[in-house]
């Protein structure tokens, strides 16, 4: 019996369900109500639509994950998104560069401007929120200077088919999500700069006494950020087939949304890649099935929005009952 006990608490897949069972109900109930509002919702096309759709919002919400379980936020997400998408096409288009080494380059981008936000942070211990904030607005301006304030198409289909691929009936977007998602879950639970990132979130104060270095700590988590950026900048642009400067606005914001309605904590400290996943498929449920109602774009805006102030309140509620508030 205990062996049982055991192996239900230490098998990752029965801790994932446990830790995300309210937010998995959502989920079940969501897609039950547009099942009935619309009869193309449960079609397996429609699903690995969904799924294809929320892919690089996904990515994108693994790296701010990260941040946010250290307690720090990261406004430039989407920016980067813009800056390494642009590069890469212009790299491509313009100046002839082989495809992988623009990949590489366009991806090295996203990590270069995460390590100089985590840096910044780190060394003068200005707030997250106005570094990346100064970033956001940078990458921005530079990603209209790099195809000086226009789009550019990119004609190499073998670039083309990182974004827009399939293996068999699944878009290569989605194959990347749940391998990204498979390598950073180890890199949180069975690495020692794994459990240094919850313990920074839990309590920094905590986490110096015990000898961690709070300011690795946040260079790290911010470069992946910036990395997972330049990549889902990457493939946002294979996808479409042409970089464009105004790619990603709000970006940051989805992110956000995916992040804690998923569960993890504002204040840092508590979170699941598994329920940022969640928080995304939640999103992007919402905004498939509004289309397929026929709902205006801009009311599902102020459903999103409605959506994460309800999050953040449940978060807050939460640790208020944890301490007895």
């Amino acid at each position: 019996m205990k062996n049982d006990q055991k192996f239900f608490q230490q098998n990752p897949f029965f801790t994932f369900f446990r830790h995300n069972a309210g937010v998995l109900l959502g989920v079940v109930g969501l897609c039950i109500i547009m099942s009935f509002a619309s009869p193309y919702f449960m079609t397996k096309a429609n699903i690995l639509n969904v799924f294809m759709q929320i892919s690089t919002n996904t990515i994108a919400a693994f790296g701010m994950t990260l941040v946010i379980l250290t307690g720090g936020i990261d406004l430039s997400v989407g920016s980067l998104q813009a800056l390494t998408g642009m590069t890469v096409a212009v790299l491509i288009t313009n100046l002839g560069i082989p495809v992988p080494l623009a990949v590489l380059i366009g991806i090295l981008v996203g990590l270069a401007c995460g390590l100089f936000n985590g840096t910044i942070i780190a060394f003068t211990k200005m707030p997250e929120f106005i570094v990346t904030l100064a970033m956001m607005t940078i990458a921005r301006g530079l990603a209209y200077i790099v195809g000086d304030g226009k789009p550019t198409r990119v004609s190499d289909d073998s670039f083309n088919q990182l974004g827009a691929g399939f293996l068999g009936p699944i878009g290569l977007p989605i194959i990347y999500m749940f391998v990204i998602m498979a390598l950073l879950w180890y890199f949180l639970n069975r690495t020692k700069t794994g459990r240094h990132i919850y313990a920074v979130g839990g309590n920094k104060e905590a986490a110096l006494y015990s000898g961690i270095s709070i300011a690795k700590v946040q260079i790290i988590v911010f470069s992946l950020s910036g990395l997972l950026s330049g990549f889902t900048g990457v493939v946002l642009t294979a996808r479409m087939y042409t970089g464009q400067p105004a790619i990603g606005n709000g970006a940051e914001l989805d992110a956000i949304a995916a992040t804690v309605l998923g569960g993890t904590s504002m204040a840092g400290g508590a979170g699941t890649l598994g329920g940022t996943l969640i928080g995304a498929l939640i999103i992007g449920i919402m905004g498939n099935g509004l289309n397929l109602l026929n709902i205006s774009s801009f009311m599902q805006m102020v459903v999103k929005g409605f959506v994460i102030l309800v999050a953040v309140f449940i978060d807050t509620f939460r640790k208020k009952s944890s301490k007895g508030i």
